[in-house]
């Protein structure tokens, strides 16, 4: 993982990583009079058309915060619903993952995780190490402050005496990614809720109040359109940057819209 506050990220017009806060399947549910589990199930089918996306787009690495260490205080009944969604997930789209070339990883503490449950990240991550295509990663039992203090707790084990950057880096969860480029939340709230919290230092953020089970290929669209309107300086001023890069917030929606589509092609001529 390259650093963003120790070097210049490369500049992209598609992000090379997009994390995502997956919200609110239950005010979906809710506004359709349907029991909150509902809106989970549709939530899933959300995520598999976003993976889709992502790699029509070029995205190389999508990392979803499908269930923190604070999603635990849950009521009982949804806690269960969910690691079962979860286990069936594992079981159906594995698979289909597989069979597109692409990888999964599972990010967070598995320690409450029931045996069924480990089995099944465990195949499923055996299955898809060696895909070269995108990488999708979930974040399951997973807090930002979590990921740091395991991995400065890896560095006391190993006795290091001094901890820098670098070596922090390696032990958290997504040390073989690049940094997130795009963050998107959707369901109206506008916080990061425990989230990569080390990685996201340079991340651009995105909010709306589309629910997740509403965002859609368009809606990803948008969020693109969104971040290629950005000037990503990582403490240069604007007119240190290329003369590319320069005043881009100035340009017309729709020709972010054309730099998507543009995008596409490229990404199908690497698939």
């Amino acid at each position: 993982m390259k650093s963003s506050t120790q070097t210049i990220l490369e500049h992209t017009s598609v992000p090379k990583h997009i994390a995502v806060i997956m919200d609110g399947n239950g005010r979906w549910a809710k506004k359709r009079f349907l029991p909150r589990v509902m809106g989970h199930k549709r939530g899933l089918d959300a995520l598999e058309n976003m993976v889709k996306h992502c790699a029509k787009l070029g995205v190389q690495y999508l990392t979803v915060f499908a269930f923190s260490t604070e999603n635990w205080r849950r009521p009982e009944d949804e806690v269960s619903f969910l690691m079962g969604l979860f286990l069936q997930a594992l079981q159906k789209q594995v698979r289909r993952l597989h069979e597109n070339n692409m990888r999964l990883k599972v990010l967070g503490s598995r320690e409450r995780f029931n045996r069924q449950i480990l089995q099944g990240i465990e195949e499923a991550e055996a299955l898809t190490a060696n895909n070269t295509g995108l990488t999708l990663s979930i974040a399951a039992d997973y807090g930002g402050r979590w990921d740091i203090l395991q991995a400065a707790n890896k560095l006391i084990a190993e006795g290091v005496s001094e901890i820098t950057e670098d070596a922090l880096a390696k032990h958290l969860m997504l040390g073989d990614a690049p940094e997130p480029d795009l963050f998107i939340r959707t369901g109206g709230e506008t916080r990061i809720s425990n989230f990569l919290l080390w990685q996201m230092a340079y991340a651009e953020l995105y909010f709306t109040d589309t629910l997740w089970p509403d965002f859609d290929s368009k809606a990803l669209d948008d969020a693109v359109a969104s971040f290629q309107k950005r000037e990503r300086r990582f403490g240069r001023t604007s007119e240190q940057l290329p003369v590319e890069q320069q005043g881009v917030k100035n340009v017309e929606t729709t020709d972010y819209h054309g730099a998507v589509d543009a995008a596409v092609e490229i990404g199908r001529a690497h698939v």
